[in-house]
């Protein structure tokens, strides 16, 4: 596994995990992933499986100290309640240190939140400190008011939405862009576009591990989920290959400013984002 080098020297590995909506059904799963390479773990508050991921960290044999585990604090817990969140997630992941927090959405009294969560890093409680659906007027916030610089904007990034303009403010300032949904939430105009299945074909790849070297080569670390061992295998088999240069420029023309919210279940995420500011 290759890893990114964070702003304060921690080391993430370039392809993690995301496990939302993953159950206690489907811990076999995990502990695959944990037995054949995935280092990364990345859970929220939110997803009510940090005591799943605590399990399946112990049955797999690896150690504590060789996984990166990213949790979030949740919109509700944000303000003087974080400090007590995060407590709560370190309990039920059953360890004494977070490798990644983040604040899951920029709600109000994220900005206190931020100065909490720079204390807990202070402590040495917390490796590294970020957010997550970050846009460029709340880190301008978390900058002026904080004294620590985000390693972490964690944003939905995928080939129809690509976060250019806010990829080249994380770069300028050192911060590491994390692509959630980086197969647009499992979009199959994606999967099925006929610019990336013919750079799979000519890669002898698929075009999810197409969509995943894209943003690796952007540098950009991703967290795909899936449950399936042979999908979590291939989506950790990007290293072997590269795009080229007039490959990476097709992808980049399929941009479409689209965010994945179509899937019903996700009406909530954009029920919250009424209330970012």
């Amino acid at each position: 596994m290759e890893n990114y080098v964070l702003n304060n020297g921690v080391v993430m590995p370039k392809v993690g995990l995301g496990v939302y909506k993953i159950k206690s059904k489907n811990e076999d799963a995990l502990i695959w992933a944990l037995k054949n390479g995935y280092r990364h773990l990345d859970t929220a508050a939110f997803y009510h499986n940090e005591e799943l991921i605590a399990s399946a960290i112990k049955k797999s044999g690896v150690k504590r100290s060789d996984i990166f585990i990213t949790t979030k604090v949740w919109s509700s817990d944000l303000g003087k309640k974080t400090k007590q969140a995060f407590e709560t997630s370190l309990k039920k992941l059953q360890t004494d240190y977070i490798d990644l927090y983040l604040i899951h959405w920029p709600v109000a009294k994220y900005v206190e939140s931020w100065r909490i969560m720079e204390g807990l890093y202070e402590e040495g409680k917390i490796r590294a400190i970020g957010v997550a659906n970050f846009e460029r007027n709340h880190l301008e916030e978390v900058l002026e008011h904080g004294t620590i610089i985000p390693a972490v904007n964690q944003i939905q990034t995928n080939p129809f939405l690509q976060q250019n303009k806010l990829h080249e403010y994380l770069v300028k300032h050192n911060i590491q862009h994390v692509a959630w949904g980086p197969f647009g939430q499992g979009n199959k105009q994606l999967f099925n576009h006929p610019a990336l299945t013919e750079i799979a074909d000519r890669h002898g790849k698929t075009t999810a591990q197409v969509m995943l070297r894209w943003s690796i080569q952007r540098d950009i670390a991703v967290i795909p989920k899936s449950i399936n061992p042979e999908r979590l295998r291939i989506n950790m088999d990007i290293f072997d290959f590269r795009l080229s240069e007039e490959e990476m420029t097709r992808i980049s023309a399929l941009e479409r400013n689209k965010r994945g919210f179509n899937d019903p279940n996700n009406k909530f995420f954009l029920w919250v984002t009424r209330f970012i500011r």
